[in-house]
């Protein structure tokens, strides 16, 4: 985020003062930049348990139907994770033979985001799945 900050504050110091000139590269960058945080916060969301979800039914007390609940909800993280992780390749792949206009970086650079992302939400999601599980069995020793 504090990288995001430099050329977000170069373009408003820019285009309300006369200190800076506009340089148009900082809009480039600030969207290249603004997409891997939002790329890896998903991630981090997914780690944390923090990530949204509707729920629809209030949350189960019974360890069966709990795990239940948790293990839907991952399961459909998992397979847009496996779905972003796959499909992401050739996205990235495009991004390989395509430039910015102002910075003509290449946007493989960006685009590379996506199956990285994917490939953390699964690892992530499938470590909180098994999580899950493992409170199960605990859950379930304790009841009789």
């Amino acid at each position: 985020m504090g990288a995001l900050a430099i050329p977000v504050g170069m373009q408003v110091i820019s285009r309300y003062t006369d200190i800076l000139p506009v340089y148009l590269w900082t809009e480039e960058l600030s969207t290249f930049i603004f997409v891997w945080v939002v790329m890896i916060g998903s991630a981090i969301a997914v780690w944390d348990g923090s990530h949204f979800d509707v729920r629809v039914l209030p949350d189960a007390i019974k360890p069966g139907w709990r795990l239940l609940q948790k293990g839907i909800a991952l399961g459909f993280v998992l397979i847009f994770a496996v779905l972003f992780a796959w499909y992401g390749i050739d996205y990235a792949k495009f991004g390989f033979i395509q430039h910015s206009v102002m910075m003509r970086a290449n946007l493989m650079i960006t685009y590379i985001s996506v199956p990285i992302a994917g490939t953390l939400w699964a690892l992530f999601a499938g470590y909180r799945l098994y999580e899950a599980v493992v409170e199960y069995r605990q859950s379930s020793e304790v009841t009789p």
